[in-house]
């Protein structure tokens, strides 16, 4: 199968390797034709070392090298999907199915990965999300995910194209799920390194984390996700992994902000994109918009967005009103 990466960072670049071992002929895109060059004399991409990219895989800066794919998998920043999927769109087949790779929500909007590519191409998009990092699958250690699409047989395709020993797929008609258990996450996790970079102990994040899940899980089906979708792969299995690894740049950064780094200065020092930031915002809004408490959300907004202390909102949420862990519990 002809497939096309676009957006050549470790996630990009670990998948693209990924489907040149499973047989398929693929071109890896990246935005600027020096990154282009770099990887190609480098023999690897500087944002996933001791990863070999094989020599078969074609390396360019040029999207039109897109028109013929079967399936294009788009890999930008989340604030680079709807510019990225608008340039592609004239190169798209009827046919080629589009996989939404990007964990995020697009400020302001409120559009999900998903939605903007439909918006600006018109394909048929699926999404792949789970707890995937990229220095693992470029390491070929077992790693599950699932691939969501409302198509059935969309669905399926993704799942046989990606599928392999080291990499299992299962399937999913809950995009919407899917995609907010994949960015929300990336909030908590945030918050996560905030707690260690606090030095607050396992107790707390473990407490973080189980309340983070169940506001994913209440916004998520206010959004008409499915409850079980947060149990799965792309919930609690991405929220896992983010919060508890090194490999996070959302954990990363909230560490350093933790130990009262500035921001801004956290993030650059991460040398990555930190998703969690921009879904702080998002997640806040369509929290505001739905009628849906968040209170994690909140205050995670309050301190990247507003200036308050760490030290404040953390009182703040241990101090909230008293109430029932479920949000439908009843005694018998």
């Amino acid at each position: 199968m002809r497939i096309t990466v676009v957006g050549s960072g470790a996630w990009g670049t670990a998948l693209a390797c990924l489907l040149k071992e499973n047989g398929h002929e693929v071109t890896l895109w990246s935005y600027t034709q020096n990154e282009s060059d770099t990887i190609a004399a480098a023999g690897e991409n500087p944002l996933l070392p001791e990863v070999p990219i094989p020599d078969s895989i074609k390396l360019t800066s040029d999207l039109s090298l897109a028109r013929g794919s079967q399936i294009v998998v788009l890999a930008t920043p989340s604030y680079a999907v709807r510019s990225t999927a608008a340039k592609l769109r004239e190169y798209l087949e009827p046919e080629t199915v589009v996989v939404s790779v990007t964990k995020g929500i697009e400020a302001d909007t409120g559009c999900t990965m998903s939605q903007i590519i439909e918006q600006e191409t018109g394909a048929r998009v699926a999404v792949l999300s789970g707890p995937s990092h990229a220095e693992e699958v470029g390491r070929r250690i077992p790693t599950g995910v699932v691939a969501a699409s409302r198509d059935q047989k969309v669905a399926e395709l993704v799942q046989d194209t990606f599928m392999c020993d080291r990499f299992r797929v299962y399937t999913s008609p809950d995009m919407i799920g899917i995609e907010l258990g994949a960015a929300l996450k990336n909030v908590i996790a945030l918050c996560a390194g905030c707690c260690d970079g606090l030095g607050l102990g396992d107790n707390t994040k473990a407490l973080l984390m189980t309340r983070g899940l169940t506001e994913m899980a209440r916004l998520g089906i206010a959004m008409g996700g499915r409850r079980e979708t947060f149990a799965g792969l792309a919930g609690v299995g991405d929220l896992i992994v983010t919060c508890t690894s090194m490999h996070s740049h959302n954990r990363r950064a909230g560490i350093l902000i933790g130990q009262g780094m500035d921001i801004q200065t956290a993030m650059k020092q991460v040398g990555a994109v930190v998703e969690g930031y921009y879904a702080t915002k998002s997640a806040w809004q369509l929290a505001k918009k739905a009628g849906i408490e968040m209170p994690i959300v909140n205050v995670s907004y309050a301190v990247l967005y507003e200036g308050q202390s760490i030290h404040t909102v953390a009182e703040q949420l241990m101090m909230r009103a008293k109430r029932q862990e479920q949000d439908d519990g009843t005694w018998a």
